[in-house]
This record gives C-alpha cells, structure tokens and sequence, in this order.
C-alpha cells in the first residue's frame, strides 16, 4: 500500500472532470467505496455508529468532523488499518479487512505524520519506496510533480513542515493509486502553500484519482471536494456538494449597509437582487458599506455537529 505511515476549479456532482470518462450523477453504479451498516466501538464507547456511505470513482470526497466524531476510525477502517465489528464495506471491489497485495498496490495513504528517513535524500526516500511497487511511477516525475524538484538531494531532517508534506503525498502515489486518503494534508502550511498544494490535489483528481480527505479547513474542503460528508457523534449527518449542504442555496441571504449617520443596518432576505436594487434607489446610486452574504460552509458544518451531539 502506497504510504507515508510512520510506525481546476472544484466540480460538483453531475460535472465531468477530466480524465475520468464519467460523471459524478449516473455513474452506473461505479463506486470506489461503498459502506453499509458500519459500527465500531472501544468497550462502551461507540465510535462509529451505522454509517452508509458512498463514494465515486473519479471523485474527491471530504469528511468533515470535530474530534471524536467517529471520522478517524472510519477512515482507518476503509484504509484496511481498523477491523470493524459490523457492516459491509467495500473499497475498490474488495474488503479493507481481508487486503491482497493488489488491492495494497492500488491504494495510497498520506497520514499525517512523516517517516523517519533523517539521513535520506529526498530522492532516495522515494526512489527506495517505488521499488515496492511492480508499477511505479517515475520518482524524477514524482518529485517535481510534489514541488519538491529544488530539494532531490536535501536530507529529509532539513525539510520544512510544508515540505514533509510534500514528500509525504509523493509517497502515497509513487504507487500510481486508484484511490488516496488524505489526511489533513496542509496542516503547518502557510496560505500560499496550501494553494499550491491544492493544485497538486486538483491533478491527481483530473487524471482520475478517486481522492478521501480529511481536514480541519472548511476552505479546503470547499475549494477541492465534489462532496462532502459530515460525521458526528458516530452518525454521518448529511453528504451534498460543499454549496448545497444544510440547504446552503436556499438559505436567507443578510444584505448590510451603512446609514448616512454612520450606523450599520442589516436585513434578511430571500430576494437580494431586488432588496440591493430598491437600496440602490433610496440611496440614489452606491450604496455605503453594502454587504451580501449568504450562510457559509463552517456556518452549515457548525451547526450540524452542534445538533447531532
């Protein structure tokens, strides 16, 4: 299994991404992963309560959750790491609990710590883990594909967080995956490189990648995720495209603006255009201050796991 296991815009469903020869709705029935009844629990703690879940090939799917949701285990148990103790799960045709070394082959994992190759070359930590794989990638391609050309032959110990990380995702597809967890693949990166990082992200889904993400940052899961699906107290709560979870699309827009004495106003409105317009008019052409908003993703995911604790 490609690991690092020490010890274009975002599409949304019914949208073709590249690469793929598919669409997200109709996919007839292809799926990367398919879950149906999944419980877990650690004595009389239960971690993972009942969940169904779905995810495309082709697709990148995001699960959100606050600690202790239930979504590590989850994950851990579709990474073939966790026996479950009930439910029917399938990834990539085959059960997590019962791997070969082919289903390893196809799947790569990039968890959140790195390896301990302090005395390694870049170029040699990855270069050693592709002759694990019958069908490896180019390390030289895979090296520049992570951003990490400029640092081949840098001892890994002299890598920044960011850096690490990037030498954590050329581990997970060295292997060439079908399928790739991420988890909370930008944690420590500054907001330029998280960008960038997304570009790679955004890649690896256009050349077909079926790509599991876990993160803390709303942002990300909104900029990257076909889907998402949100985990708590044990119980997937609800799976949509990030700007249709909750009823996003549907939900009151709030319309603020400044008065000629300086205070600020602010109304509810399921007609924006029309309320900006008439504003407009009052205010004979720009209006001071004006502000449209409409409830954002952590709004929605905020709110979820508030009632489902």
């Amino acid at each position: 299994m490609s690991s690092s296991r020490s010890g274009a815009d975002r599409h949304t469903p019914g949208t073709m991404r590249a690469g793929s020869g598919r669409t997200l709705d109709g996919m007839d029935d292809e799926l990367a992963i398919s879950v149906r009844g999944l419980r877990k629990a650690y004595g009389d703690n239960v971690a993972v309560a009942g969940v169904d879940l779905d995810v495309h090939r082709g697709e990148v799917f995001a699960l959100l959750g606050p600690n202790g949701a239930g979504k590590t285990t989850t994950v851990e148990i579709l990474e073939g790491y966790r026996h479950r103790d009930a439910g029917e799960v399938s990834v990539l045709g085959a059960d997590p609990a019962h791997p070969d070394i082919d289903w390893r082959s196809r799947v790569g994992i990039v968890l959140q710590g790195t390896g301990e190759f302090d005395e390694l070359t870049v170029a040699e930590v990855i270069r050693h883990f592709s002759g694990f794989y019958a069908d490896a990638d180019d390390p030289a391609k895979v090296i520049e594909r992570v951003g990490l050309a400029g640092k081949a032959k840098a001892r890994t110990h002299t890598l920044s967080g960011g850096q690490k990380r990037r030498l954590d995702v050329a581990l997970g597809i060295i292997g060439r995956p079908e399928l790739l967890f991420l988890d909370e693949p930008t944690t420590g990166f500054d907001p330029e490189a998280r960008r960038e990082f997304w570009e790679l992200i955004r890649d690896l889904a256009a050349a077909g990648t079926t790509i599991v993400l876990t993160t803390h940052y709303l942002d990300e899961a909104e900029a990257l995720a076909d889907r998402v699906g949100v985990i708590a107290g044990g119980r997937l709560v609800e799976v949509a495209a990030p700007n249709r979870l909750g009823n996003r699309q549907e939900a009151l827009a709030t319309v603020s603006w400044r008065t000629p004495e300086g205070t600020v106003e602010s109304a509810q409105t399921a007609t924006p255009t029309a309320f900006v317009a008439d504003l407009a008019a009052r205010h004979g052409g720009e209006v001071p201050g004006l502000t449209v908003t409409r409830p954002t993703l952590e709004d929605v995911y905020l709110t979820m796991i508030g009632h489902s604790r």
